[in-house]
């Protein structure tokens, strides 16, 4: 057999060398494969894009409702709280009986003065009676003048004092009538101040409240600047004649718009001092009553109309102290910042001034992950149609 013979240890080492080579550059271009960098993915935004549209400017204010009127029903005589004829919070009719005050003392004091006018009436008539014999007699010189002076004087004083006694039964017929209290106006009644059997002063206790609630009063104010605008806007100072023909729409405050327009009322003949701002006053109807004195309220009313303007959400809109930028996406798909300078709200929008024009891309939604020169993904709000 052939004996094989061992390789010099030279050959083995170099052997070995170059397994070791290959090894090596194995392993380090699989570590190359693994820290290779990759593209950051893009980041989904929703995005609109801007296109010259006309618009209405419109101004929104603050406002509260007010009863267009209110009245206290306060006793006018006093006396025990008999009854109580109307539920608290319910509408009322004017005229609807609402409280009765015991009337019996008031009926007593009635039967009194009617006493004592039928004496007083009979008394006048024994000196109607005497004068009517005095005249003749005093005419024949069978009666003294004195005499026929104090016949006079006497039906006089009792003339006089039937007509005292007419007057106190009137008196007397009218407290009667005030026990009964009746509801001044159409309206609706608040809480009743005072409970049955308790006791009420004329003109001091206050038994409730009826508010007039339709129509309702709208108040709410226009800064000093704003007025001289709009004193500008017209040629003369503005009154309730409302000569733009304006239309002011009322919105709760969960931002849904009443179905009626409101109608301007009264303009405040003076700037308040305090606040610098001129009270306005509008009326709207509430038929169904849905409305509530007190409630806070906006009013919008439209100004200008501009042909061509740019709106964007107000949502897109980012502010660092007084600066106010939005993110755009550039023809490259990736994220701007631009400064911008807004104008009126129209909505949930606002005109744009300056820093964007037709055609720019507008990030609304996803801006709290970007930076610039970030990749984006845009696709369309859910609320609107363009892409």
């Amino acid at each position: 057999m052939p004996t094989t013979r061992p390789r010099p240890a030279r050959e083995q080492r170099a052997t070995l060398l170059g397994c070791w080579v290959l090894l090596v550059a194995a392993a380090s271009a699989a570590s190359c494969a693994r820290s290779a960098p990759r593209a950051p993915a893009a980041v989904p935004v929703t995005a609109v894009r801007l296109e010259a549209r006309p618009a209405a400017i419109t101004e929104e204010y603050p406002a509260q409702l007010e009863a267009s009127n209110t009245v206290e029903i306060r006793p006018r005589v006093g006396g025990v709280l008999e009854k109580v004829a109307a539920a608290e919070g319910q509408a009322v009719k004017a005229g609807q009986l609402l409280f009765v005050i015991d009337p019996q003392p008031y009926e007593a004091a009635l039967a009194q003065a009617k006493a004592t006018l039928a004496q007083n009436q009979a008394a006048q008539a024994k000196a109607t009676r005497d004068l009517a014999r005095a005249q003749p007699l005093a005419k024949g010189d069978l009666l003294s003048q004195r005499e026929l002076d104090a016949a006079v004087a006497a039906n006089d004083a009792t003339a006089a004092q039937v007509r005292a006694s007419e007057a106190a039964v009137k008196t007397a017929e009218l407290n009667l009538g005030y026990t009964t209290v009746t509801a001044p106006i159409a309206g609706v009644m608040s809480r009743v101040e005072i409970r049955l059997g308790g006791l009420v002063s004329a003109y001091n206790t206050l038994l409730t409240t009826v508010y007039q609630t339709n129509p309702l009063y709208v108040n709410f104010s226009v800064s000093e600047q704003r007025l001289l605008e709009l004193q500008r806007e017209l040629g003369r100072a503005p009154d309730q004649t409302n000569p733009s023909h304006r239309a002011f729409n009322v919105y709760t405050g969960d931002g849904q718009e009443l179905p009626s327009a409101a109608a301007l009322d009264f303009i405040a003949p003076a700037v308040d001092s305090r606040t610098d701002t001129l009270p306005i006053r509008l009326t709207i109807p509430n038929p169904n009553g849905l409305l509530r004195a007190g409630q806070y309220v906006n009013v919008r009313t439209s100004i200008a109309t501009r042909a061509e303007s740019l709106l964007i959400p107000l949502r897109a809109v980012q502010q660092l102290q007084s600066k106010r930028f939005v993110w755009i996406v550039d023809a490259e798909g990736r994220a701007q910042q631009r400064d911008v300078v807004l104008g009126a709200r129209v909505g949930s929008d606002s005109l744009v001034e300056s820093g964007l024009a037709a055609g720019d891309t507008v990030v609304v939604d996803g801006v709290q992950k970007l930076s610039p020169g970030t990749a984006v993904s845009v696709s369309a709000p859910a609320s609107s149609g363009q892409p």
